[in-house]
């Protein structure tokens, strides 16, 4: 494998021409999205991370729902609900609106978006 030194880097020669044809280390750099976009996608990721707030995800794309059901189904404690759904409601997944006693979850549009193309993904 034949190498060439560019700058401090000591790289393949196909690695070398490529990243010339982008601009050098610049040019790679200059494609990288914006810091707001890595940080939005970390702070999904880290959502989704969570076995527990996969399966509110889960429920909620089938429908709305108040936190008495969600609790039934995930068997949590109130507290650690919380949590889960603070965490969630942070990363722009998911929404509450107050009716009455209740707030009503919903997933949000584009977390919808981002969870349907994620179990196309991992389709079973």
């Amino acid at each position: 494998m034949t190498r060439k030194d560019i700058g401090d880097l000591s790289i393949p020669s196909e690695i070398a021409d490529s990243l010339c044809a982008c601009g050098g280390l610049e040019g790679l750099v200059d494609r990288l999205p914006p810091e707001d976009f890595i940080e939005h996608m970390r702070e999904w990721y880290q959502a989704c991370a969570d076995p527990a707030r996969l399966k509110i995800l889960s429920l909620l794309m089938v429908q709305p729902l108040c936190v008495c059901v969600i609790k039934a189904v995930v068997k949590m404690a109130d507290s650690k609900l919380s949590y889960h759904l603070t965490i969630l409601k942070k990363a722009g997944m998911i929404e509450g609106e107050q009716q009455g006693n209740y707030i009503i979850y919903h997933i949000t549009r584009e977390a919808r978006i981002f969870f349907e193309r994620e179990e196309k993904r991992f389709a079973r």
